[in-house]
């Protein structure tokens, strides 16, 4: 099932758009996503879907058709989502040789180079809406976003395949383990509801009616802090002053209490664990050691190890945040262009 998901061809991709209904022309070109496959389709009627097959063993079929749920109900009630394309059958998921898939309507717009505060505050009640609709039904299959899932299991993964070097596996392993016990104290009592999960500027587009929300592949069961932290990443003043316009105008459409920023932090670290695990994961697909090639090697651990330790230091007090210390999304960190694992922090 792996090997047939890394070698998908165009010719598949246009037969299982077509046996879905739809009518391709033949034109198809692959877009960039590592985590699945995903196809920029043209049809006869000179529209353009694209069609996303999801990678094989991450989701179940049921936790897919959560996240087709979650999109329907967000775009019942008029929250700027793109939503799958039904199926001449009315279903939203086919399958192809056990790959699952979906098609979705091409949305034109650009992604933001950055968000002014009027854009923060349009944002901050989209996002306020997406969780009121979030907070109306339960998805049981999703992922809850939690210090075992993020930290705990991936930990236990790491160790597992061996990838962690000697010269650090303890210090990461303590700073990991300490990080988790903190978000298990500061996550206790805060409500948890469906949630985007993956709320980047790099998942947004903005079109000429404004913004639209794309890409709820890792959409998960946890606390509003999440969106609110990855649409304004930054740690320094100018980083807290902009969540503050988001979350006023959040507020607007639904209560935020001040306590729950105290998981923004700890959220960010969780990140780095549970990335740092899922490349381990990745690894067998071809497309993964060429965009890291640093993976595995003992500067890339002790620089993740370090990180993890300054990032500790900074959730229970001891830290100083600087300016620009966290970069947008997409900027490469190599004076030579080269990618590294931190230029796609953001697309897990």
């Amino acid at each position: 099932m792996s090997e047939f998901f890394f070698r998908l061809t165009p010719e598949w991709v246009l037969r299982a758009v077509e046996a879905g209904g739809l009518r391709p022309t033949g034109h198809c070109s692959a877009l960039n996503s590592l985590e699945n496959r995903v196809y920029d389709v043209r049809l006869e009627d000179d529209s353009h879907v694209v069609a996303k097959f999801y990678r094989p063993e991450r989701w179940s079929p049921e936790a897919i058709r959560e996240e087709h749920a979650f999109l329907a109900d967000l775009a019942e009630a008029e929250v700027p989502v793109c939503a799958p394309v039904r199926f001449s059958d009315g279903e939203t998921l086919h399958r192809v040789e056990e790959i699952w898939y979906a098609v979705w309507p091409r949305t034109g717009g650009r992604a933001p180079d950055e968000l002014s505060d009027a854009d923060l505050a349009v944002l901050g009640r989209l996002v306020a809406r997406i969780h009121n609709i979030g907070a109306g039904a339960d998805a049981p299959h999703r992922r809850r976003l939690s210090a075992d899932g993020y930290v705990r299991e991936p930990l236990a993964l790491l160790e597992e395949r061996r990838l962690l070097p000697p010269a650090c596996a303890d210090r990461y392993r303590r700073a990991a383990l300490r990080l988790a016990d903190v978000y298990d104290e500061r996550s206790r009592d805060v409500p948890v509801h469906r949630i985007h999960g993956d709320c980047h500027v790099g998942n947004l587009l903005r079109g000429r009616e404004g913004f639209f929300f794309l890409d709820f592949d890792d959409f998960v069961i946890g606390p509003a802090a999440q969106d609110a932290w990855m649409l304004v990443p930054g740690r320094d003043a100018e980083g807290a002053r902009q969540r503050r316009v988001l979350l006023d105008a959040y507020r607007q459409f639904r209560p935020f209490e001040e306590r729950w920023l105290e998981l923004v932090e700890p959220l960010r670290a969780l990140r780095f664990v549970h990335y740092a695990a899922w490349i381990g994961r990745r690894w067998a697909d071809p497309a993964f050691p060429p965009t890291f090639p640093h993976f595995g090697s003992e500067d890339y651990w002790e620089n993740e190890t370090r990180d993890l330790e300054e990032q500790l230091k900074r959730v229970e007090g001891g830290g100083s945040d600087g300016p620009g210390e966290t970069r947008a999304a997409g900027e490469a960190s190599g004076e030579d262009g080269e990618l590294h694992n931190e230029d796609y922090f953001w697309d897990l």
